[in-house]
């Protein structure tokens, strides 16, 4: 079997725990196989059997495919001390040959106690750390980049876990965790702790709430920032993706959060807050201030999309922030990840300055080679976010917009033509393209995207709108858009954002639209004179 994988992160010191102290904790049987001891004890936790380091417990969760218990023999021979599993894996552990020597948990639903178990063998990280859990459809990676700038320019020592990559004190970790399983993100906390941090601010989905991944989690902070469809092939509905993003905020919940900050921007927000409770602190960047807790007033946009807006405090005292991303959404990223610094002791004046300058991988990133046009990059993958930086980079410009778009593979086919019908409303010329087609047919996956785009009435587009072009090829697409812009027009990328790969066919091959895009402006280049010449970023 290979070597553990070191991008798994872990403490270096861990006091052990006793197999028993576990079994009461999880209300556990113990089984003990062999000549294996009640005295054994656990000093690590794992679900893949490849990561199994001397002392484990290896979790051995039954599938809809196969049985973790498959692997129990791979799991004890690299030194799994214990494993936890229900009666099904217990038997194919005992029916080894040669029966092996090895602890048994048994639980009915191993997932559902597996979080606690977890927290226990680490030390309960969570506990000792000022935990900021953000949760929504969009906008968590972007709040998440901010709150932690604002706790470092305040002396915070802190950590980030998200979809973009794993941050200890700003530096990037050999990470490539997204959404960790329980035993991970346990590891990772406690391994963050050792290391001097403080406060940590994580992404939390809902499948990670909905599976059990942050169970044993005790967040001191938790943030709600919008919802709109996706993950529907997850969720049978959006009331059911509802509820479970609420578990993060419910005061029965066994993961809410001691204190929440919700956008009340959408109805869905609205009922979020009133779930919240008393003490749950608003966002708002529409409407009044009358009644909310955190209001922004209306934008100044520069010409590069920065915002200025001034902002009233729960106290009515205003403030000048500015945001330098475009995109009304951004303002209330913004004013969120203030609202949850502010709550986590962070001087409003020090949070408000510290988001000024902040970068956001594949958040509306421009791709700048010195040509006429704007060019964009965007990890918008869901037909409202779509909308929303359409619509930004509209009331940016005077000239005409080019949007590449696709669908993921494998995921809610439900958004796939409403992905096709945001973007063929919204801009003059649409590339259809491949995005991840993971295991399906790509051209199916285009088809639907273009059903979409063609059940817009060409009324109902944007004045000298093009027909829409599919070009599987997503650097042929990328290509065909910048041939197509003229000085003063608009190239957005959509879909991919800060993703290095594309996965075709169970293989994911480089590929980094930001990278593409600029290669395509450097190749293709314009006659028009540049207007802009300022770095990439």
């Amino acid at each position: 079997m290979s070597a553990p994988d070191s991008s798994v992160l872990r403490p270096a010191l861990v006091t052990p725990t006793s197999v028993e102290a576990l079994a009461a904790t999880g209300n556990a049987r113990i089984d003990l196989i062999g000549s294996a001891t009640a005295q054994t004890e656990v000093g690590g936790v794992t679900l893949r059997a490849q990561d199994v380091r001397p002392g484990d417990l290896f979790a051995a969760l039954p599938g809809s495919r196969f049985h973790g218990a498959q692997f129990a023999a791979d799991a004890l021979a690299a030194g799994a001390s214990a494993v936890l599993t229900n009666q099904a894996g217990r038997d194919v552990i005992a029916g080894l040959d040669p029966t092996p020597n090895c602890v048994v948990l048994v639980h009915p639903e191993p997932r559902a106690v597996l979080g606690d178990l977890s927290s226990q063998v680490y030390g309960h990280p969570s506990r000792s750390l000022t935990l900021i859990g953000i949760t929504g459809t969009s906008g968590k990676t972007t709040t998440s980049y901010l709150t932690e700038a604002a706790l470092m320019a305040a002396g915070h020592s802190v950590g980030l876990i998200g979809t973009v990559e794993t941050r200890i004190a700003g530096i990037r970790q050999p990470s490539a965790l997204t959404t960790p399983e329980a035993p991970q993100l346990q590891g990772l906390l406690a391994a963050m702790l050792e290391q001097g941090v403080d406060s940590v601010v994580m992404e939390v989905s809902s499948h990670a709430l909905y599976l059990g991944r942050v169970d044993g989690t005790r967040f001191a902070l938790g943030a709600f920032t919008n919802l709109s469809q996706d993950h529907l092939d997850f969720h049978p509905t959006m009331r059911d993706y509802f509820n479970t993003k609420a578990l993060l905020f419910q005061p029965d919940s066994a993961v809410h959060a001691g204190a929440s900050v919700i956008c009340v921007d959408d109805d869905w927000g609205r009922e979020m807050f009133g779930i919240a409770g008393p003490g749950a602190v608003s966002v708002s960047t529409s409407g009044s201030a009358d009644g909310v807790d955190w209001h922004a007033g209306p934008s100044e946009v520069a010409r590069d999309g920065a915002q200025r807006v001034t902002v009233t405090g729960p106290t009515g005292q205003s403030y000048e922030m500015t945001v330098p991303m475009p995109g009304r959404f951004n303002v209330a990223n913004a004013l969120t990840a203030v609202a949850l610094a502010s709550g986590a002791g962070v001087p409003v004046e020090t949070a408000i300055a510290s988001v000024g300058d902040v970068a956001v991988p594949g958040r509306v990133e421009r791709v700048v080679r010195g040509q006429p046009f704007l060019a964009v990059v965007d990890y918008a993958h869901k037909p409202a976010a779509l909308e929303a930086v359409i619509a930004t980079l509209r009331g940016q410009t005077q000239g005409r917009i080019a949007v590449v778009v696709g669908a993921g593979g494998d995921r809610d086919t439900g958004k796939r033509p409403m992905m096709g019908e945001a973007a063929a409303r919204g801009a003059e010329f649409v590339v259809v393209t491949d995005d991840n087609p993971r295991s399906e047919v790509p051209a199916d996956i285009r088809a639907q995207v273009i059903a979409g785009a063609a059940a817009v009435p060409l009324a109902e587009r944007p004045s000298g709108a093009e027909p829409v072009q599919q070009i599987g090829d997503r650097a042929g697409a990328i290509a065909a858009a910048v041939r197509w812009a003229r000085a003063g027009d608009v190239v957005l990328v959509a879909g991919k954002g800060h993703e290095a790969g594309q996965e075709i066919h169970g293989i994911k091959h480089p590929f980094d639209d930001r990278v593409v895009l600029g290669q395509a402006i450097d190749e293709i280049g314009t006659q028009q004179n540049p207007t802009d010449t300022e770095s990439s970023q």
